[in-house]
């Protein structure tokens, strides 16, 4: 997942009116798992709740599966007829006002693709991050120096490179959360070390970066053999998140190109979370990555 933010519209974005802090994407995953449970023990369909708030069975289902956020106003005439009250009522209503805030990104939107913002806002919400890449190296390890030149091999504007730098470097906060930092394992294909990235100096200074990295406690990597994860993983980066938050479901994450994929059914994301584990028995173990690495290094 090394190239999120790679492409975008260059134009900013307009200014909106003062929203709550705070990322949305949790309260909305919350808030739309248990109005889903409110209105099935109250024996509605979605094409029912959507009469109640004067919209359509798609717009339900995309409050229900965390995809947009809902005006107080909408969640309380839902939750009247649903039968919620006291306690449960006030929490629901309390989330609703989270839903609408904006997202982490926000102030970067013009450079952040709609289809990475939900990942994005995932990676910062999570506990466990799980991620397989073949070609470069995930945005997470990324050192400065390789992030500056990935994205100057993308070809965008030299006066917006920098930018981009800081906000991928700003990601990597993550890492370093208190008091909970974000877990982070990697596999990473051998052959993404191999790749030029610019000159020596930028691959020297990036393997030195990662082998700095597996020596935190919240960080594994692991380094499988060229083209061997490949066939395991398919076509392309696999990235899964787990949520801190009980009963939510796990994010797959499917970088493809210009674009992504979010496997939402369950046994997708089972099967998705099978391969991953496929890719950590076939690579080499954790203990040896910092002798691999330094192999590497001696080459460059």
């Amino acid at each position: 997942m090394a190239s999120v933010t790679r492409t975008a519209s260059r134009q900013p974005s307009p200014a909106r009116p003062a929203r709550a802090h705070g990322d949305p994407l949790v309260p909305r995953m919350l808030l739309g798992r248990r109005l889903r449970e409110l209105r099935e023990r109250a024996g509605l369909s979605r094409r029912d709740a959507g009469r109640i708030v004067h919209g359509s069975e798609s717009k339900i289902a995309r409050l229900e599966q965390g995809r947009t956020g809902s005006r107080p106003r909408e969640t309380a005439r839902l939750l009247a007829v649903y039968g919620a009250d006291g306690d449960e009522r006030t929490t629901l209503l309390a989330l609703a006002e989270q839903t609408t805030a904006r997202a982490w990104w926000h102030d970067d939107g013009d450079i952040v693709p709609s289809w990475v913002r939900p990942y994005l806002s995932a990676e910062q919400a999570a506990k466990l991050v799980r991620t397989f890449e073949a070609q470069f190296v995930p945005g997470l390890l990324q050192s400065e120096g390789y992030a500056r030149a990935l994205i100057r091999r993308a070809n965008h504007p030299e006066d917006e490179v920098e930018r981009r730098v800081e906000f991928r470097m700003r990601r990597q906060r993550v890492l370093r959360r208190r008091p909970r930092p974000l877990n982070l394992w990697v596999v990473l294909d051998e052959q993404a070390l191999w790749r030029p990235i610019d000159g020596p100096e930028t691959m020297r200074g990036q393997i030195r970066h990662i082998m700095q990295l597996c020596g935190r406690p919240n960080v594994t990597v692991q380094i499988a053999s060229p083209g061997a994860s490949v066939r395991a993983a398919g076509d392309g980066p696999l990235t899964l998140v787990r949520f801190p938050q009980q009963g939510l479901p796990d994010m797959v994450y499917l970088e493809r190109g210009d674009g992504a994929g979010y496997p939402v059914r369950r046994a997708e994301i089972e099967r998705h979370w099978h391969v991953f584990n496929t890719l950590v028995t076939e690579a080499a173990p954790p203990e040896r990555t910092p002798r691999i690495l330094a192999r590497l290094l001696a080459t460059f």
